[in-house]
């Protein structure tokens, strides 16, 4: 998900799919369920994400895939705590982090 860094204004749903690592069937039914997602589209109508929607996208993946919510749940915590649900959510990816250069440690001994 380091693709993030990049100089891009905007990701084709492609792409988008590819840095999460998931179904573009999916992004288009989370673009249904959660307000918070609204890629541009271009004259041809295909979607344009920003990273701002990226991010948003990332969470939702976090709080529905890892942290087991529900649409519903997910929503809610989009709404009032998404502060602490990001805060959640790089804690995690700090931790998988660092657990995976243990693994790899651990596998150069």
């Amino acid at each position: 998900m380091d693709e993030l860094n990049s100089e891009k204004l905007y990701y084709t749903m492609g792409e988008a799919s590819a840095i999460l690592n998931v179904a573009p069937s999916l992004l288009r039914f989370w673009e249904k369920e959660f307000d918070a997602i609204a890629p541009k589209k271009n004259k041809k109508g295909n979607r344009l994400y920003t990273k701002s929607d990226l991010e948003t996208l990332k969470l939702i993946y976090f709080l529905t895939r890892e942290q087991g919510h529900t649409l519903q749940g997910a929503r809610e915590k989009l709404k009032g705590s998404r502060e602490s649900a990001e805060k959640n959510m790089q804690i995690m990816e700090s931790l998988k982090k660092v657990r995976q250069f243990l693994v790899e440690m651990k596998e150069g001994l």
